[in-house]
């Protein structure tokens, strides 16, 4: 059991993969690329400011799953957005997709509706 307030330690967000591919030599593994509409501050070459998307990596075991990753671009699912990054394999993960499995082998991401945009957090 934990207390509520180290639940509410935990950032749960929406984020919208944007590529996925298979991590060579390795069984689970996919890359993802997320974007959680998270942006950063630059400068331009002419001293002007911009603000510029960056999109997250993250390293997910989830490969059975989805043999053809492609599939999984597109979608808008829930991730925790506030782990430590990890290197996995050699690939760094910056968060951790959110999904249920069965032992008789189901499987589920869990996905919001589709009126919910990148970057919510759950509440």
């Amino acid at each position: 059991m934990i207390t509520y307030d180290d639940f509410k330690k935990v950032e749960i967000s929406a984020g919208k993969i944007i590529s996925a591919e298979k991590i060579p030599d390795t069984d689970k593994l996919l890359k993802l690329v997320v974007d959680f509409a998270e942006s950063i501050e630059t400068t331009r070459e002419d001293g002007s400011k911009m603000s510029i998307t960056k999109p997250r990596q993250i390293v997910s075991g989830i490969s059975a799953y989805f043999p053809d990753p492609g599939v999984l671009v597109g979608k808008t699912c829930m991730f925790v957005t506030n782990l430590e990054p990890r290197i996995i394999k050699g690939y760094q993960s910056n968060g951790m997709l959110c999904a249920l499995s069965t032992d008789s082998g189901s499987f589920s991401l869990l996905e919001p509706n589709a009126s919910i945009p990148p970057g919510t957090q759950a509440k």
